[in-house]
């Protein structure tokens, strides 16, 4: 079975990281034989030679070879993407589960039975589309959420521990001792930050992104937007900590986060939540690609490129958000449509109904080009 480094052509890769191409950012990753670091493609250092680079999918993937994360390029702060985007739904439930902490105290049986897949079948779908097993994706995020608390906030290293999901201060030192030969203490970098107000953190996305009308779709649904600022207060028995939360679009690229938690064991759900809600995970190269096969979309795409769909801070779905269609457009000729646009239909509605066009307006264009065609 082809499997996600198969996937993966070699040499687009090695050009991309020859251009330094930040359109491939979060897609891959560069393994270096003779440092045994991994880098993202934008790495400002010294482009190695060709003979000794290989590219992965994923940094659970180069992790789980032995390769440890650059300290230049800082791999933590890349946009939320990988391989299995769009094209596995079990794979896409999955690692929002992993996010949200299942792995954090569960083992790999329990997430398969909570997917309905069997344990074998659920290894082998994160070996084809991320080439690493689930246990060293979930390694991967806790390693990953540390660094970015070290090297932006002053939380101490027993809290670092406790927010980005380790079991143990122990279990923490000891993986990033074995990781890069070194305390995790000494990689932080002695700047002044603020100390109060929560925690300090900047999420990653892929632009182009629409803020206003991100802002706008999660106001007019009762969200709390005020000059620019989300807020949310965050309840025990749904976000496992009580508190509060907000977040602000700063430089491109970037959402800064602050959460006031009273138990940061609860800070990888709620950092699941905030990209879920903010659709930060969003391919927007891969849907307009995709969108723009339709013609009836292809306009409507180019013009906005930015266009994010807003997620729900409590999702159950057991299908793909990026699919979902709402039920009153579910009518013979739309479906059948929509049918062409996955696994982005919800982008395509999405699209539509921010042109204003609606289901009764699109049969009309339907039938349109028909007699056109005819």
């Amino acid at each position: 079975m082809e499997n996600a480094r198969d996937m993966l052509d070699q040499e687009a890769c090695h050009r991309a990281v020859l251009t330094r191409d930040p359109r491939f950012d979060g897609r891959f990753f560069t393994c270096v034989k003779t440092t045994g670091i991994y880098c993202r493609p934008v790495c400002p250092a010294r482009t190695p030679k060709r003979e000794n680079m290989s590219f992965v999918a994923s940094a659970a993937a180069a992790e789980e070879a032995g390769f440890r994360a650059c300290l230049r390029c800082r791999p933590e702060t890349a946009p939320d993407m990988g391989a299995w985007r769009g094209t596995s739904n079990t794979v896409s439930r999955a690692l929002n589960l992993i996010e949200a902490g299942a792995l954090d105290e569960g083992d790999v049986d329990a997430l398969a039975a909570r997917l309905g897949v069997g344990e074998r079948h659920l290894r082998r779908l994160f070996r084809q589309h991320l080439g690493a097993a689930p246990v060293s994706v979930a390694q991967t995020r806790r390693i990953l959420l540390a660094k970015a608390l070290i090297h932006q906030t002053d939380l101490p290293m027993a809290e670092v521990a406790l927010a980005s999901g380790f079991g143990s201060v122990r279990r923490f030192n000891e993986t990033f001792q074995a990781l890069y030969g070194r305390p995790p203490s000494s990689l932080r970098q002695r700047t002044e930050r603020p100390s109060d107000g929560g925690v300090r953190l900047s999420l990653p996305y892929r632009p182009p992104y629409d803020v206003e009308a991100m802002l706008s779709m999660l106001a007019t649904r009762g969200e709390t937007i005020e000059n620019g600022v989300w807020r949310r207060d965050l309840i025990p028995e749904i976000d496992q900590a009580a508190g509060r939360i907000s977040a602000r679009f700063e430089k491109e690229g970037r959402l800064a986060i602050t959460a006031e938690l009273d138990d940061l064991k609860a800070l990888p759900g709620v950092l699941a939540r905030v990209r879920r809600l903010f659709d930060l995970s969003a391919d927007p190269e891969a849907i307009r690609r995709d969108l723009s096969a339709d013609p009836l979309l292809r306009p409507l795409v180019e013009a906005r490129p930015g266009l994010r769909l807003p997620g729900a801070w409590i999702d159950q779905g057991t299908d793909l958000a990026s699919d979902r269609t709402p039920d009153d457009w579910n009518n013979e000729g739309l479906t059948a449509r929509a049918e062409t646009w996955r696994p982005w239909r919800a982008y395509g509605v999405l699209h539509l109904h921010e042109a204003g066009v609606d289901g009764a307006a699109m049969m009309m264009m339907e039938t349109r080009d028909e007699k056109d065609a005819a």
